[in-house]
């Protein structure tokens, strides 16, 4: 049977963005799809993207310039995905997504795209970006449209700045952490007085007013909490490398034994680093 111009085109390497747009389109054919794609909806894949989004995130980070574009491309087809299924129910397709993001773009940066002046600080075109989604969201209350499938930490973050931008706020970190040792404090009497809900939200208080403290600071607290994860998944191998060339395995090891090669590690660290200041 010959190919069909379907067929020609999701193997073709330089068919571009129609090449995936058809290879979508295929895999939710109801006929000759993919059994999987075809049952998938929105809520099933939502989780997807999220992961996949975290995973671009991460290639940035290490720096694995090599990883990215397979990571760039697995999010777009995220959106590749979540068009088409939109287009199996009449809802829209990805030609509307791409014309809903390009008018997004024109209409917001009029310095650009209009007749307003370039001459801004980053500062003041952030403060005219939120002016204009401000207006493009009309009456609302100051703390809607903040999306709640961010990250806990990240989505904590914008509520303030929200809550900031009509004078909501601290004026600076001292009170912040002020209100940082009172929270410990709670916490610390609800662990001793108090039930299991009660421990969460006095833990959920605290972290909220971390993240307080990471914005007043210009601290973005999910990348220095991916910073402090990575220093412990480096430190802890280095911990199992020792164990290792001594014959054994963490399992095998110790609290005791463990902490102290925790801390053998953290001179090493503190050591290179000197060394670095040092240049």
């Amino acid at each position: 049977m010959p190919p069909t111009d379907s067929d020609r085109l999701v193997h073709d390497p330089d068919g571009g963005m129609p090449r995936l747009l058809e290879i979508m389109r295929r895999l939710r054919d109801p006929a000759t799809g993919c059994p999987w794609d075809i049952e998938q909806d929105f809520a099933s894949i939502a989780p997807y993207t999220l992961e996949e989004a975290h995973e671009v995130a991460d290639a940035i980070a290490r720096q694995a310039w090599a990883e990215l574009p397979g990571e760039l491309g697995d999010l777009l087809f995220q959106v590749v995905f979540h068009a088409q299924m939109a287009r199996d129910q009449g809802l829209f397709g990805f030609d509307d997504v791409v014309r809903a993001i390009a008018d997004k773009m024109v209409a917001r940066h009029p310095h650009v795209f209009g007749n307003e002046s370039r001459d801004k600080t980053p500062e003041q075109q952030t403060v005219d970006w939120e002016k204009i989604k401000a207006a493009e969201r009309g009456p609302a209350r100051v703390l809607d449209g903040v999306a709640l499938g961010l990250p806990a930490l990240t989505r904590a973050v914008k509520l303030q700045k929200r809550a900031a931008r009509v004078g909501f706020d601290w004026p600076s970190t001292d009170e912040v952490l002020a209100k940082l040792r009172e929270e410990m404090e709670e916490l610390t009497e609800a662990r001793n007085t108090l039930g299991e809900a009660e421990i969460l939200e006095e833990f959920g208080d605290l972290l909220f007013v971390m993240a307080n403290l990471a914005r007043h600071m210009n601290i973005d607290p999910e990348a220095a909490l991916r910073g402090a994860n990575a220093k412990f998944t480096r430190r802890f191998a280095r911990i199992e490398d020792w164990l290792a060339e001594a014959g054994k395995t963490p399992a095998e090891s110790n609290l005791a034994e463990m902490d102290a090669l925790w801390n053998r590690v953290r001179a090493e660290d503190k050591l290179r680093g000197d060394k670095l200041r040092e240049k």
